[in-house]
């Protein structure tokens, strides 16, 4: 409970990257670009998958999911950043803070969810390929991604919820760039224990549960593909799986880093720089892994300009 002579915390202090304000405006600059960057390739992404008949099927269905849900992730954090890195008072409105929460974890879970939805298709697609079209018809593909998306935005609000009816009373000073979960709780002059405790269950049960789809779906693909002769057609298997591999290396590396760290060895501090390879770096990788590294979607990009630049003669 709060302390009888402490008023109730009304807003949030971000501490920001830095305080040294040349570097700020570099970071500007750059966090600009990037924003720039990942919001042209996800929707680029998403409109390439959208007007090419050839991508549609169920893998460029998720892929644009994922864009989606990486442009989404980075556009709930981002421009508020570059906002305040313009301030010299990085302040945050109390539900303004309640809300940035609620969408960093819903897009924490989105992302877990896609990739390992990713990994079962590909499952499909490369251990039974005749039974590709029946066992994901585009209906159940829609309600997969549907039930991600609404269990997703519920854990988002739990924990969002959970956070906030914990009682900040001291320090309003939390040290990241933007509003998390782990330095508000230890912002927190009430009980923690509970929090804590639902934080690291539900990111445990959601990070490895994802990991362990994952990998079981990518321990029979390898089976799969070693079982098939040529050497050509075993180069074709891997190459429609390397895109996603890379990208799921990334994404489940820093997250663990994040919030499956034992206590005594968390620091907030590299944590924030982790946060900006989470939340701005990965999202703009993602349209480029998988536009460079992949030919179809080359293939379909190489159509559409030949198109346009067709119409201009």
């Amino acid at each position: 409970m709060a302390k009888d002579n402490c008023s109730v915390v009304a807003e949030f202090i971000l501490s920001g990257l830095t305080d040294n304000a040349e570097l700020q405006a570099v970071l500007f600059v750059i966090f600009l670009l990037m924003y720039l960057v990942t919001v042209m390739g996800n929707l680029g992404l998403i409109v390439l998958i959208q007007i090419s008949p050839q991508l549609h099927t169920p893998m460029y269905f998720f892929l644009s999911h994922l864009a989606f849900v990486d442009f989404y992730g980075t556009s709930a954090i981002t421009p508020n950043t570059l906002v305040n890195s313009l301030r010299e008072i990085k302040s945050v409105p109390f539900y303004a803070c309640a809300t940035q929460v609620c969408c960093f974890i819903t897009f924490s879970v989105w992302e877990l969810l896609m990739l390992s939805i990713m990994a079962y298709d590909r499952y499909v697609a490369i251990c039974n390929p005749l039974l590709y079209a029946v066992l994901m018809p585009r209906r159940l593909c829609i309600q997969i991604v549907t039930c991600s998306y609404v269990y997703g935005f519920t854990v988002g609000l739990v924990q969002a919820v959970a956070t906030f009816h914990m009682t900040f009373c001291n320090s309003n000073v939390v040290n990241q760039f933007y509003c998390d979960d782990v330095p508000l709780i230890a912002l927190a002059c009430s009980k923690t224990r509970v929090k804590e405790l639902m934080l690291f269950i539900i990111a445990g049960l959601n990070i490895f549960g994802s990991l362990i789809t994952v990998l079981i779906s990518y321990m029979y693909i390898v089976f799969a593909i070693l079982r098939i002769r040529s050497a050509e057609g075993r180069h074709k298997a891997f190459s429609t799986c390397a895109s996603h591999v890379f990208s799921i290396t990334i994404y489940y590396g820093t997250l663990s880093f994040m919030y499956l760290q034992p206590k005594s060895n968390h620091s907030l501090d590299k944590d924030k720089f982790t946060s900006v390879f989470y939340v701005m770096v990965i999202p703009m990788l993602n349209p480029l892994i998988y536009s460079l590294r992949n030919q179809e979607v080359k293939n379909a990009m190489k159509k559409i300009i030949r198109r346009m630049y067709c119409s201009n003669e």
